[in-house]
Formats: structure tokens, C-alpha cells, sequence
């Protein structure tokens, strides 16, 4: 018998995800080795593959990738074409859309928001309120917090702290 399930607009098909319990969606992509706890959702197109675990509260859709040893949970969400990949975190009430990449060791959690064509890799952390979006890039040791935003072709890197107000942008370049 066919289950469905409503994701917020509406009853789809769906399913339990066998290893967790947490709902996916028929149109979904959802590997057993994937982990999706009994709260999470994963809907739309999107795919969780490898070891990735996405739990909590925590949701995947659009066409969102989340990949390799990932992992997305308490409120945050990843949707549109954005990819979380390596041993990356979203975590909080993070969110990471667009075309936006998070991968390596990086971190986005707490309220921050990584959108466009952003990338956050390595073991860079982007927190608070922070904002990277555009084609910016955070990696490296970087950290980007409080009610920062980093947009445009704007490069942190190093050990770089960007913090407070700040708004770097455009061909910003900060080691």
C-alpha cells in the first residue's frame, strides 16, 4: 500500500527511510547507508548518499546534494542545487541554498545563511547571523560571524576573522 506524506504543500508518496525512520520522498534519493532520522525530510529531488546523516529536525529538498560523511540536522535545511559534502555541518537553523557548497571539515550553523554560488570548505565556519553569498568563498581556518556578510567574488581565507557589522564584498580579498 502506497504511503504519502505531506512536506508542507501537500500529500506526496513516501516513504520511511529504513535506516532512521525519517520521511523521504518517493521522488527522493535516499542511500541505505544514509541516515535520516525519525524527524527529518527529505523531499523534492533531492539526494543524501554515502555515510551522510540528516536528522533532528532538519530538512533536504529541491535538488539539494548532501554527500560523503555530511551532516544536517537540528533545523537546518539545504534545498534548491546547494551540496553538503566531505565532513561538512549544517547545523542550528543554518541555511545553505542556491548553488552554494559546503564541503571539507566547514561548518555553517547557528542563523547563518550560505546562498548564490557561495563556497564555505575546508575548516572555515560561517555562524551567528553571518551571510556569504554571491560567488564568495570562506576556507581555510576562516570564520565569519555575529551579523557579518561576505558577498560577491569576496575571498576570506587564512585565519581570517570577519565579525560584528562588517561587509566585505565585490573583489574583497582577507588572510
Amino acid at each position: 500500500m502506497t504511503q504519502t506524506f505531506d512536506f508542507g504543500s501537500g500529500p506526496v508518496p513516501a516513504h520511511r527511510h529504513p535506516n532512521g525512520g525519517g520521511w523521504v520522498a518517493d521522488s527522493a534519493s535516499v542511500a541505505e547507508s544514509a541516515y535520516v532520522g525519525p524527524d527529518a525530510r527529505v523531499f523534492d529531488n533531492a539526494w543524501v548518499y554515502g555515510e551522510a546523516q540528516v536528522f533532528e529536525q532538519a530538512s533536504v529538498y529541491g535538488k539539494a546534494r548532501v554527500a560523503g560523511k555530511a551532516r544536517v540536522y537540528g533545523e537546518a535545511q539545504v534545498f534548491e542545487q546547494a551540496s553538503v559534502y566531505g565532513k561538512a555541518r549544517v547545523v542550528g537553523k543554518a541555511r545553505v541554498s542556491g548553488d552554494a557548497v559546503v564541503y571539507g571539515a566547514a561548518r555553517v550553523y547557528g542563523f547563518a545563511v550560505v546562498y548564490g554560488k557561495a563556497e564555505v570548505y575546508g575548516k572555515a565556519e560561517v555562524y551567528g547571523k553571518a551571510v556569504v553569498y554571491g560567488a564568495a568563498r570562506v576556507y581555510g581556518k576562516a570564520e565569519v560571524y555575529g551579523k557579518a556578510w561576505v558577498s560577491g567574488y569576496a575571498m576570506v581565507f587564512g585565519d581570517a576573522r570577519v565579525y560584528g557589522d562588517v561587509q566585505i564584498f565585490e573583489g574583497d580579498h582577507h588572510a
